[in-house]
């Protein structure tokens, strides 16, 4: 929504009232409450904190929520179970209809790892309904015979990830289901930056080509093609070189027309840059590309110079490749 986050948590805050008077909401300005600030190490804001049985030490970070309905979702999977328990095929229908995503785990019983992790996953998505089931009914009607996570959209399930012992954690699930909040390639804009960065995947890959041109459509093909071979492993986004507004991006990169299309990996962690060595995007050479840089085998491209210690001292911030990302976006 357009509104600012901290109406929204206002909102939430004010809803959680009449419901759950026990969590309290607050707000500081740390502008003002420097110690606070250190204390807690605040680097970028708004930052939300959750902060359980009055204990100072280690509270929780409620990231990448923006709506006041997400909060509330959020702190009530903090404070009581985070996933619905499924005992019919009806009941799984109505939480698989209730929205446009939801996530379902089946499994041959409820008391093991994988369940752990599900649920654990569950506190971190707010977005989304959760729901479990250890029904052999309910798996049948899906036709589910091992441990699986199921991502349903508008009804239909559109990813089927088996779940085993001790392969899978939180993280990468939290990654893999949020992708879902976004189309498989992102086209690059002011409104869906934002949704961009929520995604918590660290590797971004971005296709930089105008949208009008002739081979616009077999390339994306095989951007999208690649795209659905590495969902929730790195963040496939479109920029088009036609849009004015997307110069900030053009410059960060460092691309030129004659360069056009051209394919870059950016890693949010460490703002390392990668060019793919190919000229043609062709999927067999995107999906070697990422392999490549998965595996840790991608040449850097374009090194950034170090964070100068005096860069936030004066109203003009000096910006280098390390610190623009952060900053600007």
């Amino acid at each position: 929504s357009s509104r600012d986050l901290s109406e929204e948590f206002a909102e939430a805050a004010r809803q959680l009232k009449k419901e759950a008077p026990r969590i309290q909401f607050g707000k500081i300005d740390v502008t003002h409450q420097h110690d606070l600030r250190k204390e807690f190490n605040i680097q970028e804001f708004p930052t939300v904190k959750f902060f359980v049985d009055g204990s100072r030490e280690d509270p929780i970070d409620c990231k990448g929520v923006r709506q006041a309905s997400a909060f509330i979702t959020w702190v009530k999977r903090r404070t009581g179970p985070s996933t619905v328990l499924i005992n019919s095929t009806d009941q799984a229908e109505a939480i698989i209809h209730a929205d446009d995503l939801a996530v379902i785990g089946f499994f041959k019983e409820l008391h093991n790892d994988n369940v752990e992790v599900f649920c654990e996953t569950a506190r971190d998505v707010p977005e989304m309904p959760f729901g479990m089931t250890a029904s052999k009914d309910v798996c049948a009607n899906y036709g589910i015979q091992k441990n699986t996570l199921v991502v349903f959209k508008k009804g239909k399930p559109v990813h089927n990830e088996v779940l085993e012992d001790g392969r899978q954690n939180k993280l990468d699930l939290t990654r893999l289901i949020k992708t879902f909040t976004l189309d498989l390639v992102t086209e690059y804009n002011l409104e869906t930056s934002v949704k961009i960065f929520d995604v918590p995947v660290e590797n971004h890959i971005l296709l930089f080509t105008p949208t009008n041109s002739e081979t616009f459509n077999a390339i994306y093909e095989n951007y999208k093609s690649a795209a659905a071979e590495f969902r929730g492993k790195i963040m496939f986004v479109l920029v088009d070189t036609n849009e004015a507004r997307n110069g900030r991006v053009f410059e960060f990169f460092r691309i030129r027309e004659v360069d056009v299309p051209a394919v870059r990996i950016l890693n949010l962690t460490s703002d390392a840059k990668y060019k793919m060595p190919a000229d043609e995007v062709t999927a067999e050479n995107l999906k070697e590309f990422c392999q490549s840089y998965l595996n840790g085998k991608a040449k850097l491209h374009l090194s950034s110079e170090e964070i100068p210690e005096d860069w936030d001292k004066m109203p003009v911030k000096v910006l280098v490749g390390k610190n623009f990302n952060r900053i600007v976006f």
